[in-house]
């Protein structure tokens, strides 16, 4: 657990180029102190010790403003930039080096049992205000845009803004509007709206080349 601590630690002064000293980042970074609160409070929870897990959870929310269920995995290297509103579910699991912002919401969808919450992979950043919803999975170095809502699993290497969340970049290349579209059957309606558009703006083309070639074939009939 300590290693790990270690590593959560390393990780401010990787992705926050306002971390300047380590009595500072121990004590003034809220998402330091709720992720050694959570590391506690899970190995607690792992042992089955009743009540002092979720305990050390509320009194870390109190002091944070982040909730993170005694039973989420999380993985070494995770950072909460600022923090406050960061909710995590309990079956939630995150891997190695995940950066989440304020506002994030790892949560389910329903009452449903079992595994209800999503799964992160490793060199995953989610923006402000971001909400993961469900069982789902988010592949390895997913970027999910501020304020975004993701309700389908998302493959690996890809950007996803929107709501619902939709992937706009995979492997490093720019998707086009068909390719948005592939990605579920989640509705959208800016992704419609511009899919309308681009039918009807088709669909004038269409009749334009139409009458230029009706009034080519009158000017070819006058002159003969």
């Amino acid at each position: 657990m300590f290693r790990t601590l270690k590593r959560d630690i390393q990780a401010v002064f990787e992705l926050d180029p306002a971390a300047r000293d380590l009595l500072e980042v121990i004590f003034c970074y809220p998402g330091v102190r709720a992720i050694c609160a959570h590391r506690i409070a899970h190995l607690l929870w792992r042992y089955k010790i009743p009540l002092l897990p979720r305990l050390i959870s509320e009194v870390s929310r109190f002091f944070t403003g982040i909730e993170i269920h005694p039973g989420a995995k999380i993985g070494e290297g995770f950072f909460i930039d600022h923090g406050t509103g960061v909710v995590i579910g309990e079956t939630a699991e995150i891997g190695n080096n995940v950066l989440i912002y304020q506002g994030v919401t790892l949560g389910g969808t329903g009452k449903e049992k079992g595994k209800r919450h999503p799964t992160l992979g490793n060199n995953i950043v989610v923006g402000v205000g971001a909400k993961i919803l469900g069982p789902i999975t988010i592949g390895d170095n997913v970027k999910i845009g501020a304020n975004s809502v993701v309700l389908k699993s998302v493959p690996p290497n890809c950007t996803v803004v929107g709501v619902p969340g939709r992937v706009v970049v995979r492997e490093g290349k720019k998707l086009t509007l068909e390719e948005q579209l592939a990605h579920g059957d989640l509705p959208d309606p800016e992704v419609q709206f511009f899919t309308c558009l681009q039918r009807k703006i088709e669909e004038l083309e269409k009749r334009l080349e139409k009458l230029e070639k009706e009034r080519e074939q009158i000017t070819a009939t006058k002159r003969s």
